[in-house]
């Protein structure tokens, strides 16, 4: 949690008030007044502090300027899509929850780009938000603790991190729920099943991976390889990769989907296939978006907690917020299969 990563790329303990302090060769009030625009203190004695702090790179936590002063009331909350309803909803649930907690939210769209999420992150803290909700972060684990550097309490959602005080995370079981929905598959007489969007990108795409995977070794079925195509979470992706799959692979008579907007595309590509659903072809989608009960056939899914997640996240947050010493567990929701007519 007092590391930083220098300019040169190196691993260096980030600097305190006391390092400050004795640079500039002033107490740490002094600095403190300095720091915060303070009278009681020379101009001569604030430029020498602030350079002694800019050569450091000590920047003063956000948190710890809001407890002792006045707090901000701001929460950031970061998503990758807006437009993906998934998102959408477990951003509205995350509002709700902070409004009720007298928060206001500053709500950020990434549009599934590393860099701008970044970018994002350090406007945030430049804000002097309270804390921060990141959906389904595209960062690496290096880069997370890189651009968060514990600087304010951070949760994420859909995705893990090692504990650390000011740290949480709120997952959903993912790898159990794909294991119910091959289940379900096979249970129907289904033995040749494919997987259109997974991706290793994300934890996401990797425990839905490895639980279809897991399950299909539990009922004897050797998967082959080219039973999984990967494509972006979007109907458009998700139609032109089930045409190639699906084309290339006739031996197949069901396609699990990373997500329900793939499995329209997918529900799209069999109709151009001359493939009935489930007919010919059995669609499980992801989410539970609201789409999916209106589609035709109405998809069979799962159910992911998208409001209880974002309101859990706040939840979550608020304590952290209430003890910056505090490790939590990560707090883990269940994905329910819901059976429609695409099965």
């Amino acid at each position: 949690m007092n590391d930083h990563v220098n300019g040169n790329g190196r691993s260096a303990k980030r600097a305190t008030i006391a390092d400050v302090a004795s640079a500039a060769g002033v107490s740490r009030q002094t600095v403190s007044r300095a720091i915060n625009d303070k009278g009681e203190i020379s101009d001569e004695t604030r430029e020498r502090v602030l350079a002694a702090a800019r050569e450091l790179g000590y920047r003063p936590s956000s948190l710890a300027r809001g407890l002792k002063t006045s707090r901000s009331g701001l929460l950031g909350l970061v998503v990758p899509d807006i437009a993906n309803p998934f998102f959408a909803e477990t951003a509205r649930g995350a509002s709700e929850a902070a409004s009720d907690d007298g928060y206001t939210v500053l709500l950020c769209n990434t549009d599934e780009h590393p860099e701008r999420e970044g970018a994002i992150l350090r406007q945030l803290e430049a804000q002097r938000v309270e804390g921060i909700v990141l959906i389904s972060s595209r960062l690496s684990d290096a880069q997370l603790d890189q651009v968060l550097s514990g600087w304010v309490p951070t949760v994420l959602v859909n995705r893990e991190w090692h504990p650390a005080p000011g740290r949480g995370s709120v997952v959903t079981d993912e790898h159990r729920a794909m294991g119910a929905a091959v289940d379900h598959l096979v249970e129907r007489g289904h033995r040749r099943i494919g997987f259109v969007g997974c991706t290793a990108r994300s934890r996401s795409g990797r425990e839905r991976q490895s639980g279809y995977r897991e399950a299909c070794r539990r009922w004897d079925i050797d998967v082959d390889s080219a039973w999984c195509c990967e494509c972006a979470p979007y109907v458009d992706a998700g139609r032109e990769a089930a045409l190639g799959l699906l084309s290339g692979h006739p031996e197949l008579s069901a396609v699990l989907c990373y997500n329900d907007l793939v499995a329209v595309g997918a529900v799209q590509a069999c109709r151009r296939l001359g493939l009935t659903v489930p007919k010919d072809c059995a669609i499980v989608g992801w989410d539970d978006i609201a789409l999916a009960r209106y589609l035709s056939p109405p998809l069979t899914t799962l159910d992911m907690p998208k409001a209880q997640s974002g309101v859990a996240a706040v939840s979550l947050l608020a304590r952290l917020i209430a003890d910056e010493a505090l490790v939590p567990e990560a707090v883990c929701l269940q994905a329910d299969l819901v059976v429609r007519q695409s099965t």
